[in-house]
């Protein structure tokens, strides 16, 4: 199936163009309010912590589970600025761009373990999960900003 790679980058463009409007956005979050963290919303709870949580999805899944990288997850604390997070996806995006050149070579599904439970997936199941597990937590992001009284900008791939 050689048009999965070409529908792969298609759809992670639209990823990076809306992930790229939250980091503007992002911007004009305050360096207190980027990294404040609120017990209401899952995986620590900041802005900053969900975003680090978003690119270690990628790292697990698809650096260390598909491409058999030793990539180590993001810390939070190691990134206290968006400018450190846009760094780091910086490097999301290399290893995407080299799944995405390569997903057309996995024939098979791949076997992963997760939970003490071992199952499989194919590449592109792996990829439609972190994509959509990234949007998922824009939406808290967004939903954070909100209460935190900022007022969110759209982020849909159709704005």
């Amino acid at each position: 199936m050689e048009l999965m790679s070409v529908y792969s980058k298609e759809q992670y463009k639209f990823v990076k163009e809306s992930r790229s409007v939250l980091f503007e956005y992002c911007q004009t979050v305050s360096p207190e309010d980027f990294v404040n963290q609120n017990n209401s919303f899952g995986r620590g709870g900041s802005i900053r912590n969900l975003l680090v949580h978003i690119a270690n999805t990628y790292e697990y899944w698809i650096a260390n589970i598909v491409l058999k990288k030793k990539v180590s997850y993001s810390e939070y604390e190691n990134f206290n600025t968006i400018q450190n997070v846009i760094r780091l996806f910086d490097d999301v995006d290399t290893f995407m761009s080299e799944f995405i050149l390569t997903m057309d070579q996995f024939e098979n599904e791949i076997t992963y373990e997760t939970q003490n439970s071992i199952s499989s997936a194919k590449p592109f199941r792996l990829f439609s999960h972190a994509i959509t597990h990234e949007y998922h937590h824009k939406g808290q992001i967004l939903s954070l900003s909100r209460h935190l009284g900022y007022i969110p900008v759209d982020t849909d791939i159709m704005r």
